[in-house]
């Protein structure tokens, strides 16, 4: 067997969110001896993010581009300059949601054959970057020869009328098999024993809307002095969060406990997963609190896809608070059961999605 096809992932940086945990669970389980990743992040090689330690260790490289600005010619031609220095890559994988059409425009240009566009949201915020974003969004079709999306939305959302192809947010569903000796392990170690538990996973920016999720639980542990949130994510608006909870006199009972490895045995030591979200692509986190047999109150801006198990209940954002803890509430008796078939069932157990990827770059090449 000759050298693998190293495919190249062009990401922001490799830290543990939910893209980047995607894409790490495709990268262990695909055959490493036909297709091999690499990474081109956006980041200071002196910035090291969580997943790099793995993504050597699994046999990728990771390269370093300045932090993305289309109207920087410094940055275009330090993109150029790495097409041109490495014609190893002859597939392009742009997670950069509409930003991708600047490194695939520089990898058309210096003859990289396949490149992919993966849309993983359906919106974006609107500061001061959403006119250029949208402008980037509409030259990707010009730049890619093939289109990717976590779901239907998403690719809608980014490719409009173009025909695109779907990419599940696939995870080791194994790993998060409802276990009680492990959910009693994690509830003690986290001194939460006895405490009706309600979590959230994801990075602290707008697009979560942690100021409801916080307003939300003030307001059920009004009625339930017995509940603890816990968060697990860090970003720019942590500190933020921080002085709410503060505000509304909480400390004793929201943890923040930053980026963590034990997501799997987090999930199970809660008792429901609430996701307010004002966008998303389709979850990979909502996909692992169902797997863990969560029940889960969310959003409504958040797509019907995700409706993997009969225990994820939509709220309207724009409803009255009621609304959200009525939902809440009709889940604090409910019992954890194993979801597994259920995520093997719609398609997002990582194994087949992984060979359906490794079929899909190898005919491709």
């Amino acid at each position: 067997m000759g050298e693998p096809i190293r495919v190249l992932q062009v990401v922001t940086h490799m830290n543990r969110g939910g893209l980047e945990t995607m894409l790490m669970n495709y990268y262990r389980n695909i055959d490493r001896s036909k297709i091999q990743f690499d990474f081109l992040t956006h980041r200071p090689e002196n910035e090291k993010k969580d997943y790099d330690d793995e993504i050597r260790s699994l046999g990728g490289k990771i390269y370093h581009m300045p932090v993305l600005n289309p109207f920087s010619p410094s940055y275009m031609k330090s993109l150029d300059k790495f097409f041109k220095e490495h014609k190893e890559y002859q597939i392009v994988h742009s997670h950069l949601d509409c930003l991708s059409a600047y490194p695939l425009k520089a990898a058309k240009k210096n003859g990289v054959p396949v490149r992919i566009a993966h849309s993983h949201n359906t919106s974006q915020e609107r500061n001061l970057k959403y006119l250029i974003k949208d402008y980037s969004k509409r030259q990707i079709p010009k730049y890619a020869t093939h289109l990717f999306a976590c779901g239907q939305e998403a690719g809608k959302w980014m490719f409009g009328k173009h025909k695109f192809q779907i990419m599940n947010n696939a995870i080791d569903a194994k790993k998060f098999i409802y276990n009680e000796e492990v959910r009693m392990e994690k509830r003690k170690e986290l001194g939460i024993e006895g405490k009706f538990v309600i979590g959230h996973v994801g990075r602290f920016n707008l697009q979560k809307n942690h100021e409801f999720l916080i307003h939300c639980f003030e307001a059920f542990a009004e009625k339930n002095s017995d509940t603890v949130l816990l968060l697990i994510g860090n970003g720019d608006l942590q500190e933020r969060a921080k002085l709410q909870v503060k505000a509304y006199d909480l400390e004793d009972n929201v943890r923040f406990l930053g980026l963590r490895e034990d997501i799997p045995q987090l999930l199970q030591a809660m008792d429901l997963f609430l996701f307010p979200s004002l966008f998303e692509g389709l979850p990979v986190t909502l996909v692992e609190a169902q797997a863990a047999g969560l029940p889960c109150v969310i959003s409504d801006t958040i797509t019907d896809e995700i409706m993997i198990t009969d225990r994820i209940s939509k709220v309207p954002l724009d409803a009255d608070i009621n609304q959200w803890l009525d939902v809440i509430s009709s889940y604090k008796q409910s019992p954890r059961k194993d979801t597994m078939s259920e995520i093997v069932e719609h398609g997002f157990d990582i194994e087949k999605n992984a060979r359906w990827l490794e079929e899909f770059y190898i005919n491709e090449k």
